[in-house]
């Protein structure tokens, strides 16, 4: 579920959740502030994650932190962090015994930071609490719906999974006897963004819903002959 580019979505959740991930960092001694707390190191699907606790206690190197166990099985490269600091005004550095950096990070949503290892690829930094929220939300995805008209008429199944597909995105699956519109469109992948539920073709073409009032899922633009996703029961 990538992390980084739900932003909206992870907003909310990391607002909801009472999380402390900052906005917009003024300097780097409210960043440091900011980012005291428990954090998820993870990759950009979260197929591999790291539970990383920052501390505002000096080291001799820079700042106390605490890994969970499990962290170098999952993220190899976390062996090497002993320790934690704020690098000009907005860099996050995760760095080793001798104060150099083993991974940055800049944020760049509200609450996510992204940083880079070379050979490796990207890594996100999220408030834990918000984090787990989001793989709760994605989790709530996963299943069979149903795509109706506004009249109420079934028009399709689908089943979202939650098998990556590459970036960033999972498969979804067409039930036979889908509306030829649905058909034609064919869609084979699916993701969360910015809020939207977003169902992908082959060909390139999206189809955008929106939740509404009613906990449904809405294509958007509306139209007046609405189509809408429902989860089955």
């Amino acid at each position: 579920m990538s992390v980084r580019r739900f932003s909206i979505l992870a907003a909310t959740l990391l607002a909801i959740a009472g999380g402390v991930g900052p906005a917009s960092s003024q300097d780097a001694g409210s960043l440091k502030k900011e980012m005291i707390g428990q954090w998820e190191l993870a990759t950009t699907e979260r197929s591999k994650t790291c539970v990383v606790t920052l501390k505002g206690d000096g080291t001799a190197q820079g700042l106390k932190l605490e890994l969970e166990p499990s962290c170098p099985a999952a993220l190899p490269f976390t062996k090497d962090i002993t320790a934690w600091n704020i690098k000009g005004l907005d860099i996050v550095r995760l760095q080793n015994a001798a104060g150099e950096p083993v991974i940055d990070f800049t944020e760049v949503e509200s609450g996510i930071f992204e940083g880079h290892r070379t050979g490796e690829g990207v890594y996100i930094l999220q408030n834990l609490a918000a984090a787990r929220s989001l793989a709760k939300s994605m989790d709530q995805m996963i299943g069979d719906w149903s795509m109706v008209r506004g009249n109420g008429q079934a028009i399709c199944g689908l089943t979202l999974t939650n098998t990556e597909a590459g970036q960033d995105n999972f498969q979804v699956f067409l039930k036979p006897k889908c509306d030829p519109a649905v058909t034609a469109f064919a869609p084979t992948v699916w993701r969360l963004d910015h809020g939207q539920m977003l169902l992908m073709s082959e060909k390139g073409e999206t189809w955008q819903f929106e939740a509404d009032d009613n906990a449904q899922w809405r294509k958007v633009p509306d139209t007046a002959d609405p189509l809408i996703m429902l989860r089955d029961q």
